[in-house]
């Protein structure tokens, strides 16, 4: 079954959007890559042959049951210009850092 992929501009919406909810640590991994799949107007069976996984693996990462390989992660994430990186656990000091800066900033 083929999806349809959104217009260019929902696209941009969403991106941006599922971006915010990324840095603001408002989803988990589960969560992004359902939502990065459903951008691209993907099945499962599409998006995993895309980014060279099987799919039991991305149905495994979209369930929040998976342990996906960094090499995994980075194939998804550079679809959407991310990187595998440590976030910080508590998503305030995320969301203080990026209305405020970063305070160690200010130590120079």
């Amino acid at each position: 079954m083929q999806r349809r992929r959104p217009d260019s501009q929902t696209v941009r919406v969403l991106r941006d959007a599922l971006a915010v909810d990324i840095a603001y640590g408002r989803v988990d991994l589960a969560q992004a890559v359902k939502r990065m799949r459903k951008i691209s107007g993907l099945t499962q069976v599409q998006f995993a042959k895309h980014r060279g996984m099987s799919l039991l693996t991305l149905k495994r990462i979209e369930s929040g049951k998976g342990n996906p390989t960094v090499e995994t992660l980075e194939s998804i994430g550079n679809l959407f210009g991310l990187r595998v990186a440590f976030v910080h656990a508590d998503p305030n000091t995320t969301a203080h850092w990026l209305e405020h800066g970063d305070p160690r900033d200010n130590d120079h």
